[in-house]
């Protein structure tokens, strides 16, 4: 059959079933928690060169969904029928980004020839490492966070390699588990490949071939005609981890947004240098990398839910990601946390889209997602390592609804896991998991609430890992007169003691602790004092709002069960009636910005970019300490004359640190 636009739509429909069988066998054959439940998990099948042109349309992970698999498949340099090739080697070929995650790919073939690759990945629960669950910003080189496998077949024609495979059952934490759920890709990629025969017996293979180009062209043009819709110009904005490292200052990721006509620009130039922690994030500065524009993806699928996801999609945007950054990190950088950042860059494109149309685009997400994984044994004295889900926030405020609770925004994709299925197979007792009252940033459209879990420990010696622990300093801002969403925390209540942890993520735990664990709020889309009186009423009745902060917050005064008309005009009367900025940010962030402005931290940025990276990470550290050594306060639109000072004082600090370590700037970068 010929392909014209009809045909064309029945072709994407057909491999995108063919991908949702593929993960709906991963899923349902996979042994760990976090691929069975949470889903954490992706499929693709992508064209010879490695573009991805249909993915599952209702499982797994949505952030590769625009990936490029070209890179890793021309590092094997020759493909037969029955081959299957794996990594998870974050620096060979930019396509597996942390050591969990692990890729494998299988040639299909047609009359001898490779007409598609079937690919995949899968979060291991742990692939050994310095840690339990193998990540922590705590590390510093990518050697602590488990096995690393290089491009490699793993089958060939058809034979596993069973010394690779003795090796990595060696080097993790629960070999069986693990086994487990690679013998699910197997049979995920398996199952792809048997569907795309099916698709080319039914189309023929001039017409499919011819049909993999149509579909991402196809794309590719519905994303311009979005993009031309955006007002043109240039937009930045930035936001910020509230730690670089254990104990550290902010992690920044910033964006400037270039848009001209249907082209868009991400130019990630100010964003903090090569980090000595996780926060990296291995790009290699490819300009259409997935995780650099997850959050171009999100966007374009708000502004039309249509849009056809492929490599396509991506077509009209570039990134440019200045190399020993946080954004696109040299080896040997760790990069197990490198989902936080990719969160941030997730929150900094919508709030830098939020400029250019504020009244189609949401508030933003909490951006601190913590995924609580637990190593311990059980009576048996066997080793248990698991992934209890995630503990994060819903979605911000909306300009036409509230943001979904629990769950939403970024994170959507990531499924929780029941209480049941923890406890059956993990030595643990819950006492709470549930949505966190007053979490949500108040507005006329409120942000989604919190969750919160809280769990008893039972055997001696388990580590508790809360992955991506964020927002315990900087909330998620509320946009035109929304609120910022509250703080998220991590405590341990022992023998009547609370022990608090802040961003810390991985912690030590004996019999009869009792963890606690909040996420962030999300942001409130605008002014709380315009909310629905009886919606808020209806908050206060379903637990999710208290009544202080209906009346402190959206002027609403509750009496016994209903809404006190006459108080409530008046507190609303007193209350701001229009929004003083586009995004409310909340007090801690408000107060860092005040030191460190748009103007100094593009001081720094050029200082930082003229050292080696290796000592990117600890000049920042000594800028941040003498900065804090002698605080100025500016605005963030500051006069010539404050410029004036500003820029005296980072010279100061910049010249006293050439002093100190002349050696820095005389090494090669």
């Amino acid at each position: 059959m010929a392909i014209n636009g009809r045909n064309l739509q029945i072709l994407a429909n057909y491999c995108a079933a063919a991908a949702d069988a593929m993960a709906f066998t991963l899923m349902r054959t996979a042994h760990s928690t976090f691929v069975k439940e949470t889903e954490d998990f992706s499929c693709q099948i992508v064209s010879r060169d490695g573009m991805a042109f249909a993915s599952p349309r209702s499982f797994g992970a949505p952030w590769y969904s625009g990936i490029d698999y070209g890179p890793v498949l021309a590092l094997i340099d020759h493909y037969e029928e029955g081959d299957i090739c794996i990594t998870n080697d974050s620096y060979a070929g930019n396509v597996a980004t942390h050591s969990p995650d692990i890729h494998i790919w299988k040639p299909v073939f047609h009359n001898g020839e490779i007409v598609c690759f079937v690919v995949g990945h899968i979060h291991n629960t742990d692939v050994g490492g310095a840690v339990p669950a193998s990540l922590s910003r705590s590390l510093t080189d990518i050697v602590q966070e488990g096995i690393r496998i290089p491009p490699l077949k793993i089958v060939r024609n058809g034979e596993l390699n069973e010394e690779v495979a003795s090796i990595m059952r060696l080097n993790v934490r629960v070999p069986e588990q693990n086994w487990g759920d690679f013998k699910a890709q197997i049979a995920s990629v398996n199952v792809g490949e048997r569907k795309i025969h099916d698709i080319i017996a039914r189309f023929g293979i001039e017409d499919f071939l011819q049909g993999i180009e149509g579909i991402l062209d196809y794309a590719e043009a519905q994303a311009r005609s979005i993009i031309a819709t955006i007002p043109d110009g240039e937009y930045f904005y930035a936001d910020f981890a509230d730690e670089d490292g254990e104990g550290g200052y902010p992690c920044r990721v910033a964006i400037r947004l270039r848009i001209s006509g249907d082209t868009l620009e991400l130019d990630y130039t100010g964003s903090d240098p090569q980090l000595a922690s996780s926060l990296n994030m291995p790009t290699g500065g490819r300009e259409r990398h997935p995780l650099a524009l997850v959050g171009v993806t999100y966007v374009l699928s708000t502004l039309d839910r249509h849009l056809l996801l492929n490599a396509g999609t991506l077509r009209p945007t570039r990134a440019i990601l200045p190399p020993g950054t946080v954004m696109n990190c040299e080896a040997p950088a760790a990069v197990g946390m490198r989902s936080l950042t990719c969160a941030l860059s997730q929150i900094a494109t919508i709030g830098v889209f939020s400029q250019a149309l504020p009244d189609r685009l949401p508030a933003n997400s909490p951006g601190g997602n913590s995924i609580m994984n637990i190593r311990t044994s059980d009576s048996q004295n066997r080793s248990v390592v698991a992934s209890l889900g995630p503990v994060g926030g819903g979605a911000g405020g909306t300009p036409r609804h509230d943001g979904p609770d629990g769950s939403g925004g970024l994170s959507a994709f990531l499924k929780n896991t029941p209480i049941e299925i923890n406890e059956a197979e993990v030595p643990i007792h819950f006492h709470r998991y549930g949505l966190a009252a007053d979490s949500a940033g108040a507005g006329r459209y409120r942000g989604g609430l919190a969750t919160e879990m809280a769990f008893e420990i039972t055997a001696p010696n388990t580590t508790v890992t809360a992955r991506n622990r964020n927002r315990s300093v900087f909330a998620s801002a509320g946009v035109l007169g929304g609120e910022s969403g509250a703080l998220s925390h991590f405590r341990t209540l022992r023998n009547g003691k609370v022990i608090e942890h802040g961003n810390t993520d991985v912690i030590r735990c004996q019999p009869g602790d009792i963890v606690e664990v909040r996420g962030p709020g999300a942001g409130g889309y605008g002014l709380p004092v315009e909310r629905d009186a009886a919606a808020v009423l209806q908050d206060v009745r379903c637990g999710f709002v208290s009544v202080q902060v209906a009346r402190d917050s959206y002027g609403v005064a509750i009496i016994d069960d209903e809404v006190d008309e006459v108080t409530t005009a008046r507190l609303r009367a007193e209350m701001q009636r229009e929004a003083r900025q586009h995004f409310d940010h909340g007090p801690a962030r408000t107060a860092f910005e005040q030191q460190w402005t748009p103007a100094r931290y593009a001081l720094l940025t050029a200082f930082l970019a003229e050292a080696p990276v290796s000592w990117r990470h600890f000049l920042k550290q000594q800028v941040f300490d003498a900065v804090a050594a002698q605080p100025v306060a500016f605005k963030p639109a500051i006069a010539d004359t404050q410029l004036a000072a500003l820029e005296a004082q980072m010279q100061a600090i910049f010249q006293n640190l050439h002093q100190r370590y002349p050696a820095m700037m005389n090494r090669s970068h």
